[in-house]
């Protein structure tokens, strides 16, 4: 396939994303590629452990390619897109509960998709280069891809904050918020690739892990928790809007751009999230019945329209004044029945 070479080298699993012209953008068919791989890969003796890695230098993979639903939700057709979902969730929750290790090199730009197979795995590589966002509140989405279940984990407030405002991690910080394990020198992974291929043993990469200073994130922790500590936008909104500072204007700005119901959304969700009980497949599920309607009932298309296809930046969101009543988040997060999404084996 093109876009992607699935291969085994020694004792590994081999997945390389080869679309750099289109920053390594994750189609149906990539995921599942990587579906199969995956499944075939979890019985075999002869493979150890799973890297996944990506050709070019500036993005392991910045998203889900999202032409094609666009194309079909313009037309009326939701099916394509919440197969698409539905099959790519499946997909994530494999890498998460794989039984050998995965290990996926993260350069550059690391968002949405590229979220999904690349920060579930056992040993999560970033380097010089790497930048790690959820920025799905800009196109009409939320945070998917079972991101929210980082977002929920990552310390104080900061899923909220991540989650609402798309805020690019580089290294330091993806690592603090829990999106990522391992700081090693970018010049370093191949001659470590071929070790681990060679040797099947992935706790090589520890041996090769360097230390960082903390990042931003640790430092503005303390004014984000006061920030995004409210139940809902509306006691978030204000909370910024009361407290007029430099840095509270820079947010309030940046979840102004976004979509309101989505942001309304992601912070609903984080908040029935957290908990002793929360798994991987239940933020999945939960994310699941929001990207389900996120076409007929939510900005999705318009999303994609302002920010992909005519490129004016200048969306018309539903309640654009960012006054989301409770039922339209509860409307968009209720269960969805007979179309929830199942983890079977088939």
């Amino acid at each position: 396939m093109a876009d992607i070479d699935i291969r085994t080298v020694g004792r590994a699993g081999r997945i390389t994303l080869t679309r750099p012209k289109a920053l390594n953008a994750l189609s149906y068919e990539m995921c599942m590629a990587i579906d199969t791989a995956l499944r075939s890969w979890r019985e075999d003796d002869a493979v150890d452990l799973i890297i996944f890695d990506a050709e070019g230098e500036k993005a392991f993979c910045a998203g889900g390619d999202i032409a094609e639903l666009y194309a079909t939700g313009t037309n009326g057709d939701y099916d394509y897109g919440r197969t698409f979902w539905r099959d790519e969730y499946r997909m994530n929750a494999i890498i998460f509960e794989y039984p050998k290790p995965v290990i996926s090199f993260l350069q550059g730009f690391t968002m949405g998709g590229g979220v999904g197979i690349g920060c579930h795995g056992s040993h999560r590589i970033v380097g010089e280069s790497s930048q790690i966002a959820m920025p799905e509140c800009s196109i009409g989405l939320v945070p998917d891809v079972g991101g929210t279940l980082m977002l929920a984990l990552a310390p104080g407030r900061l899923g909220e904050y991540l989650g609402t405002t798309g805020y690019r991690m580089g290294p330091d910080d993806a690592i603090f918020a829990g999106f990522a394990d391992h700081f090693i020198p970018q010049d370093r992974w191949a001659g470590l690739i071929e070790m681990l291929e060679a040797s099947g043993r992935a706790e090589i990469v520890e041996e090769h892990t360097e230390t960082l200073p903390k990042g931003k994130l640790a430092e503005l922790q303390p004014q984000i928790d006061a920030f995004f500590g409210g139940e809902s936008l509306t006691d978030i909104l204000n909370i910024l809007r009361s407290d007029g500072q430099e840095f509270s204007s820079k947010v309030l700005n940046g979840l102004k751009r976004n979509a309101p119901i989505s942001v309304a959304c992601c912070i609903e969700m984080l908040h029935r999230l957290r908990g002793p009980n929360l798994t991987l497949r239940k933020a999945l599920e939960m994310e699941y019945r929001f990207t389900y309607r996120a076409m007929e009932h939510g900005d999705f298309l318009e999303g994609i329209r302002a920010q992909i296809i005519d490129k004016d930046r200048n969306p018309n969101w539903q309640f654009a004044d960012m006054n989301v009543p409770a039922a339209a988040v509860s409307n968009m997060l209720q269960p969805l029945g007979e179309n929830a999404l199942t983890f079977s084996e088939e």
